[in-house]
């Protein structure tokens, strides 16, 4: 991703604790190269403090699409305002970053879609995980590993928890994402088992021979995001916990025991928000209207309403 981009002036809406996370991506220590922050969508009298003089702020969010000023809008709300807000920023030709989940429907999700590819609009889902310099190694790694046998995941933390996002929605959006970019297509089954209600579940989607098995939760002692891709030929570790390289292993298989092939990886620079961000600018500074990002928002929509009338 090239920072020696011209400037790309983008909107944000919402500055709730996400919002706040862009805000101090674009605009923190240094900036991020080629990229403003030129307004900001927030009815919190104190947001103007959260960000400099340059930055317009109005309440109505509606005030940024209709400025004519931006190249691109960031959507940071809560998720029942996405498909309003996208199809919003669509009719009004600007590009939309919004944040996942991408909808609560699949009919939200499918409205989305269709109005993207008749306009031809840049809409990209930040489904973070994926924008990790080490799952992207991840994939990398991959290629040389055979067919993949089996994926397994754990993700949850104490809170706080959302009352606007179930845990599966929460927590469920990445390990879904991350599920289906790996096998690049969406599960033919899924199931879903209540462990506490309202606190955590057990999901089980099936992808032809390759079954993933998520385990989320709200009340886990501490933060985790752990993936485990197992290959022919080898077990590739994801532990969003752990800094640096360390964040991917590699172990061997078959072994009796396994050989932990660790090490520290060689990753890209950046942190997974700036990379979005920054791949985002990228899109439209290059005109690339690529649906693959939607679609997989879609895919992702569509199976977590799924798994959702199997946890009633």
């Amino acid at each position: 991703m090239n920072k020696n981009r011209a400037i790309i002036r983008l909107g944000l809406i919402g500055a709730g604790p996400w919002g706040q996370n862009y805000i101090k991506t674009i605009t923190g220590s240094g900036g991020l190269g080629g990229v403003t922050l030129s307004r900001l969508a927030s009815r919190n009298p104190q947001s103007a403090g959260l960000v400099d003089g340059d930055c317009r702020v109005s309440e109505d969010w509606r005030d940024l699409l209709d400025a004519g000023d931006l190249d691109g809008v960031i959507i940071a709300t809560p998720p029942q305002h996405h498909a309003k807000m996208t199809l919003a920023a669509i009719d009004a030709g600007i590009a939309v970053l919004v944040e996942k989940p991408m909808t609560f429907s699949t009919t939200e999700a499918e409205a989305v879609l269709n109005a993207a590819t008749a306009k031809n609009a840049i809409v990209r889902v930040n489904h973070i995980h994926l924008y990790s310099a080490a799952w992207q190694a991840l994939k990398r790694e991959a290629a040389s590993l055979g067919p993949l046998t089996a994926i397994s995941t754990v993700a949850g933390g104490p809170g706080p928890n959302r009352a606007d996002v179930p845990v599966l929605w929460d927590w469920g959006s990445h390990d879904v994402a991350m599920c289906i970019d790996l096998t690049g297509r969406r599960p033919d089954t899924v199931k879903a088992d209540i462990v506490e209600s309202g606190k955590a579940l057990a999901l089980e989607l099936n992808f032809g021979p390759v079954t993933a098995r998520i385990a989320i939760s709200n009340k886990a002692p501490e933060k985790q995001r752990l993936l485990t891709a197992v290959y022919a030929g080898g077990e590739l570790i994801y532990d969003d916990r752990l800094e640096g390289g360390e964040k991917l292993r590699l172990k061997a298989t078959p072994q009796d025991p396994p050989q932990d092939l660790g090490g520290t990886f060689l990753l890209e620079d950046g942190a997974p928000l700036e990379r979005a961000v920054l791949a985002f600018a990228d899109a439209i500074q290059r005109g690339d209207f690529d649906p693959a990002d939607i679609k997989l928002g879609q895919h992702v929509v569509r199976v977590l309403e799924e798994l959702s009338g199997k946890t009633i």
